[in-house]
């Protein structure tokens, strides 16, 4: 196994949550790998991911009641935008995009990828290959004209302004993973405290997704929940749902769908569920 990898098996029978999700439900942050034969990884990149087809994830989608999703490029593809754009361009009825605008792309390649469905750019600060924080006002000018979200990778309580600086620039922000802190930080966390400002001022959204990424026990993510019940309780219209699948850069055992689209289920009422499942991403992402 070399240096870079971190191969952990999807799992091959996902099974259906306690709940089916609301028709038009849309999983707004998956990545599909179809390895490195098909299309290569870049260097330098922090991990080598599991082959995950646009098949496998289907199988995901079904289980859950998926109709919608959101395809966001991955690191270990550096700038290189060749199956992101094959994705999008087979599946222009139920997928849309979030591209990596780096220094090098031009607005050409923006205004590509728009055509395609791309609605954001990521900013990566946590794996190698992402774009730079360095680069944010270059590429917030070329994404501006397209009315683009920023979508940022980070962990809120190590960079407790940055979200807010970047929504000063003029730009919608969305932040993953509940803001990428320990979760035994908890709501009060100074970093998350102010992102949880942004998004009851309708300036940032954030995506509930990947609680794996931030719990400390990866059991029944306890942890986890006053982070969710902050965010909630703060603005439900500025939160959408995200599967992580097919769960990158992850120690094993690998996580189960249902489980983790079972937290929504149980941490969220079926009013707001239908918001952040459905209502939200459409707003978000479904807008010319």
């Amino acid at each position: 196994m070399s240096a870079h990898a971190s191969y952990v098996p999807i799992d091959p029978n996902p099974q259906p949550p306690r709940e089916r999700f609301p028709a038009g439900s849309c999983d707004c942050h998956f990545h599909i790998f179809e390895g490195a034969e098909h299309f290569p990884y870049s260097e330098p990149r922090s991990y080598t991911p599991t082959p995950a087809t646009l098949a496998d994830y289907r199988a995901v989608t079904g289980a859950l009641g998926i109709d919608r999703c959101v395809l966001v490029h991955p690191s270990v593809y550096g700038g290189d935008h060749a199956s992101f754009e094959a994705l999008l361009a087979a599946n222009r009825d139920w997928m849309r995009g979030v591209a990596v605008v780096r220094a090098e792309h031009s607005q050409d390649d923006v205004a590509r990828w728009h055509a395609l469905g791309a609605r954001g750019t990521r900013v990566n600060a946590l794996y190698a290959g992402g774009a730079a924080l360095d680069d944010l006002p270059g590429i917030i000018a070329k994404v501006k004209p397209f009315n683009w979200h920023l979508q940022l990778l980070i962990d809120v309580s190590a960079t407790p302004d940055l979200a807010a600086k970047a929504a000063d620039l003029g730009v919608t922000v969305v932040v993953d993973h509940f803001g990428h802190l320990a979760a035994a930080r908890g709501p009060s966390d100074p970093g998350f405290a102010n992102l949880l400002a942004l998004v009851r001022e309708g300036r940032a959204w954030v995506k509930v997704s990947g609680a794996y990424r931030v719990t400390g026990t990866r059991g029944d993510y306890a942890d986890v929940r006053p982070l969710s019940d902050a965010l909630l309780a703060a603005n439900p219209a500025q939160l959408v749902w995200g599967s992580d699948w097919p769960h990158p850069s992850i120690a094993p055992p690998m996580v189960k769908d249902g489980d983790l689209a079972n937290l929504l289920i149980d941490w969220v009422d079926p009013v707001n569920r239908k918001r952040i499942l459905v209502d939200n991403p459409t707003r978000l992402y479904w807008t010319d």
